[in-house]
């Protein structure tokens, strides 16, 4: 059963995380913020927290962050890397091609090859919105882009070539990233904004399909095992 939990009451001790089988980082301003995009929140992610969040990676237990969760895992050093790795940086989130904030709908693929726990047996598209202003992702270098590509850890990507198919400019179509152990996923996009038919903008045109829901049910069901 689900339980929301403060960051709070994780730090203070009144909640263990590893009580629980899967953790989700969902999206929305954390600490506003103020030092970056999930920057406060991977700092206790990584420092207040790391025993535990490494412990919960290493055992294969399933992680999921959305947009300011991506960025919190990004920054932690938990994406796409080993668990703590965050010396030797390789990917980052910076600020929209487009200059602004994005508000859109948009409309992911799944990798089939990737190891992702979240995206296995899906074939066909997610249609959900994004919400960010600091959404593209970049690499650190030729070799960086090269090495997501040949382990497969691209879990998801844009359909669709350019803006506003990809509504930040992230290098590669990229809007999802797996770790290698394929346990811990982050995306941009908000899937959990659509997991109902009436949630599609075009519902009471006929319009429907491209439920974000597999990938909850598919972290879900791999949690239980």
């Amino acid at each position: 059963r689900p339980e929301i939990v403060h960051v709070n009451q994780l730090l203070q001790g009144e909640r263990r995380l590893l009580d629980y089988q899967l953790l989700l980082l969902p999206g929305g301003f954390s600490y506003g913020d103020d030092l970056g995009a999930g920057g406060l929140w991977a700092l206790d992610v990584r420092h207040r927290l790391g025993q535990d969040v490494r412990r919960f990676v290493e055992e294969g237990r399933p992680v999921l962050g959305i947009c300011n969760g991506f960025q919190a895992l990004v920054r932690a050093g938990l994406l796409p890397g080993p668990a703590g790795e965050t010396r030797d940086r390789k990917v980052t989130l910076a600020p929209n091609d487009s200059g602004h904030f994005e508000c859109r709908w948009v409309t992911l693929a799944a990798n089939r090859d990737s190891p992702s726990v979240f995206t296995q047996g899906m074939d066909g598209p997610i249609h959900c919105p994004v919400a960010h202003g600091e959404g593209r992702l970049v690499v650190r270098d030729p070799e960086t882009a090269r090495w997501l590509q040949e382990e497969q850890l691209i879990a998801l990507t844009y359909a669709g070539q350019g803006y506003p198919a990809n509504p930040n400019g992230s290098v590669l179509n990229i809007a999802g990233l797996t770790n290698p152990a394929g346990n811990v996923l982050g995306l941009m996009p908000h899937p959990e904004d659509h997991v109902f038919p009436w949630q599609h903008p075009g519902w009471r045109r006929g319009e429907e399909g491209g439920l974000g829901l597999a990938l909850f049910r598919n972290g879900i069901r791999y949690a239980g095992k």
